[in-house]
């Protein structure tokens, strides 16, 4: 393309001539599959039509008679090389009977219409079979692949060239596939099966590295037996260890003060967690015996200690569980019934039971047989698996009275229990109070316990025999074998 004519300058297709209706864009069927003819290069089809200048005479209807059809592929054809010798020959004289006859094809040509343009297929085909065959594009370079007079043919030649791409591709893909196949495999072998190389040739192995042993080392070994590797790893440990011992022995270790000092406040962590475990079983008796004194209390009805129920009885408050709207009176107990509801429908569970020396009632420990697994819910707690006694009539509430939150009275709540909406499941809550404290230090010992473990074993870990072998501290520094900062010492 020139650049410089209308034709490339044009960016738009015109949507009109054959070639646009042809395309896929404008709903054309694309077989023809060429551009715009008010976007084809002029220069470059006045360079084709040198080549036919019987084409240039204006073809009218009336005038157009059909032309012969071009030979069946069995009748002789000149081949393309002397066609274009004989072209080349005749050029001259063809070029200049165009300028005598038409003058005006030097200059632009006007932009060609649908009428101006003949529609003979015939006409078409030979001219861009003619055109680009003596012009030696790449894409039109073989005989074979220009068949346009059957567009079935053209489309049917496209395919086949295509499937041989395909094919040259795929074994071409098969043979790099074979050959890294076979590099791997021989790489795996060399590895695998060393010896297949070296017995071929017993004066390419090695000398074994045991001591004084003059043999050749076994296929992938450094030694000829196993007892000249046992041999040799003994004499190293009896000329490196004592050396490494003294050293350790004369130099103190840093590691080692921290560890001692580690253990030490473990356990003073430990005999304060055994205290407060000695405290909250001292509680945990106190409150048994509270509850005990409690129930011999005599019940008591009279309007004074019922004095407050009464009020705000239009007063609404919502459940924290399930939301609805409650009264105060028995909100206790409303809220109390929605959570166990709710929390009887999760499971916690263990594979082990919990066995606690000394430590009485603190988990349920109920056994699952379709999860196979213990609950580990507190026991006084857990809705799942217990439920709360039914209360009589005749008994007291028993809830020890407090003044300011916090400082007891040393009296009881004598209301009955069924009655007594402020200190409802009061027994329960204090026991749960009690048990969940004790499961907290009892944690707080299990984790003690094992730091202690971990420092005691880094500690014997140490100064053991593979570590002596494999660590070596250099003081480099004549005067002192303290190997400590001096903010340590």
């Amino acid at each position: 393309m020139c650049g410089e004519c209308e034709a490339c300058r044009r960016t738009e297709d015109c949507g009109h001539c054959d070639f646009c209706r042809d395309m896929k864009k404008f709903g054309g069927p694309n077989k023809i599959r060429q551009k715009c003819r008010l976007r084809q290069c002029q220069l470059r089809a006045r360079e084709s039509y040198k080549y036919f200048p019987s084409s240039l005479s204006p073809v009218t209807p009336s005038e157009s008679l059909p032309r012969p059809r071009r030979p069946l592929p069995t009748q002789q054809q000149p081949q393309p090389s002397q066609k274009l010798g004989r072209m080349r020959e005749d050029e001259g004289t063809v070029a200049s009977s165009i300028v005598k006859d038409l003058p005006e094809a030097t200059a632009t040509p006007e932009p060609l219409s649908d009428e101006d343009l003949p529609l003979d297929p015939d006409l078409y085909q030979d001219f861009c079979t003619a055109a680009f065959d003596d012009h030696g594009l790449p894409w039109m370079s073989d005989q074979e692949e220009s068949p346009f007079l059957d567009p079935a043919l053209r489309k049917r030649a496209v395919k086949v060239k295509h499937v041989k791409r395909r094919e040259k591709k795929s074994e071409k893909k098969k043979e790099e596939r074979y050959k890294r196949h076979r590099q791997k495999q021989k790489h795996k072998d060399k590895w695998k099966h060393p010896e297949r190389a070296d017995v071929k040739d017993p004066a390419s192995l090695p000398q074994c590295l045991g001591p004084g042993c003059v043999r050749p080392a076994q296929p992938g070994s450094k030694y000829c037996s196993d007892d000249c590797g046992m041999k040799l790893a003994a004499n190293r440990i009896y000329e490196i260890l004592p050396q490494r011992i003294q050293q350790w022995q004369q130099s103190p270790c840093i590691a080692e003060e921290h560890g001692k000092k580690l253990l030490e406040r473990i356990r003073r962590e430990q005999q304060g967690a055994r205290t407060r475990l000695q405290e909250m079983e001292r509680r945990f008796h106190e409150l048994e015996a509270i509850i005990a004194r409690a129930k011999q209390q005599a019940v008591r009805e009279d309007e004074e200690s019922n004095e407050g129920d009464s009020d705000d009885t239009d007063l609404q408050i919502f459940c924290v569980s399930c939301g609805h709207p409650i009264n105060p009176r028995v909100a206790l107990r409303h809220m109390e019934r929605c959570y166990a509801k709710y929390e009887s429908q999760t499971s916690f569970g263990s594979m082990y039971p919990t066995r606690i020396e000394g430590a009485t009632r603190l988990f349920c420990d109920v056994y699952n047989p379709q999860s196979k697994t213990y609950c580990k819910r507190l026991q006084v707690l857990c809705p799942e698996h217990s439920r709360d006694p039914k209360v009589p009539a005749d008994e007291v509430c028993g809830c020890p009275l407090v003044r300011d939150v916090f400082e007891l009275t040393g009296e009881f709540c004598r209301l009955p229990k069924r009655q007594c909406n402020r200190h409802y499941c009061w027994e329960k809550l204090r026991r749960a109070e009690v048990d969940l404290e004790r499961v907290r230090v009892w944690y707080k010992l299990d984790e003690l316990f094992e730091q202690e473990r971990n420092v005691r074993t880094a500690m014997t870990n140490r100064a053991g025999l593979l570590a002596l072998m494999l660590h070596q501290t250099i003081q480099h520094d004549p005067l002192t074998t303290d190997l400590r900062s001096s903010a340590d010492r």
